[in-house]
């Protein structure tokens, strides 16, 4: 086989495998990128509309939503969460982080707070339900429940979209992040 078939094939493949994980994440962002944190305590989602947290409360009892986009009223996708929220009873948390920066000391103490304290069942969300939503998922599992190290990992993972290449990831931050409270916390 010459050298320029043997690159044809290996180009095709790559690309391949490129259209499959854009249909993979497509996917995933398409069912909303829901899946149990700790189940029947916490669970995650990317941005959710109205009928998605009705079912998600009649199917898992959410009580409480954690927003990690921050308010934003005059927004459809928030005023819709609001809306919704307080139509089924739920409390609302808006607590605005963002992907493409670390967290802040601060930050990261209230973001624990919120985990440990806000009443369960609890949906955490962001825009795609992968780099923000991943990051507090990880804590939830690994700091509040005291679960082992690389299952908490799997949280902030390629299986929910989060993508993290230093330099070609703006989703860095969260591990980043992620690393900081892990040697402060003594997981390793």
């Amino acid at each position: 086989m010459s050298l320029y078939t043997r690159l044809k094939y290996a180009l095709g493949a790559f690309v391949l495998l490129l259209l499959g994980l854009g249909l993979y994440l497509g996917a995933i962002q398409l069912s909303g990128n829901f899946a149990p944190v700790v189940a029947g305590e916490v669970y995650r989602s990317n941005q959710v509309t109205a009928a998605r947290l009705a079912r998600y409360r009649d199917s898992y009892g959410i009580r409480t939503v954690l927003n990690l986009r921050g308010a934003s009223p005059g927004s459809d996708w928030y005023d819709e969460e609001v809306r919704a929220a307080a139509a089924l009873g739920m409390t609302l948390i808006d607590f605005p982080l963002s992907a493409s920066r670390e967290l802040t000391e601060t930050q990261i103490r209230d973001l624990m707070r919120i985990l440990r304290d806000a009443p369960k069942p609890l949906l955490i969300h962001c825009r795609s339900g992968a780099d923000r939503t991943g990051l507090a998922s990880v804590i939830y599992q690994a700091v509040i429940k005291g679960m082992d190290e690389d299952r908490a990992e799997s949280q902030l993972s390629l299986r929910f979209g989060h993508f993290s290449v230093p330099v070609l990831s703006q989703a860095w931050p969260m591990d980043q992040t992620w690393e900081r409270i892990e040697a402060k916390t003594a997981l390793e």
